[in-house]
């Protein structure tokens, strides 16, 4: 058992108004060009997941990176790409979900030409949800233009 603790899960419905949840910018150690999370719930000890708005400006994207318990993306702006490691660069739109399993090396972010803002649903493991890892070369992420 992990020496984390959870946060003490509320007593009450948490509710949040559009627009009022927690606003930060993208760190440039883990995203390229310009992204804003708003995280909306943070994992408790009730439910081991966090929701946020996440929204990549056009040609913005993540660095490669991890989750321990997989993530779920719900796009309701624009068009993502993303990519497994190995694998094909994804296109995604307004409407469409996907599933980021557990341990997979992967990116995501806008289209080059395009905004894309999603809805990421993240598992959380003894107080983490992410390992960062290298960034996402330009080379990388042409290669979507090239097809």
């Amino acid at each position: 058992m992990s020496d984390y603790e959870y946060q003490k899960a509320p007593e009450k419905t948490i509710f949040i108004k559009k627009g009022e949840g927690k606003k930060f910018k993208g760190s440039k150690e883990c995203f390229t060009g310009d992204v804003e999370v708003e995280l909306l719930t943070d994992a408790n000890e009730d439910s081991h997941f966090s929701v946020a708005y996440v929204t990549f400006e056009a040609g913005a994207r993540s660095a490669w990176h991890t989750h321990p318990c997989g993530q779920h993306l719900i796009v309701v702006e624009g068009i993502g790409l993303t990519q497994e490691e190995g694998g094909e660069i994804l296109e995604f739109h307004e409407g469409e979900a996907l599933y980021c399993p557990k341990y997979k090396k992967h990116w995501h972010g806008a289209s080059p030409d395009c905004r894309m803002k999603h809805i990421a649903i993240t598992g959380d493991k003894d107080g983490n949800n992410v390992t960062w890892l290298e960034h996402v070369s330009d080379e990388e992420y042409n290669a979507y233009k090239k097809k």
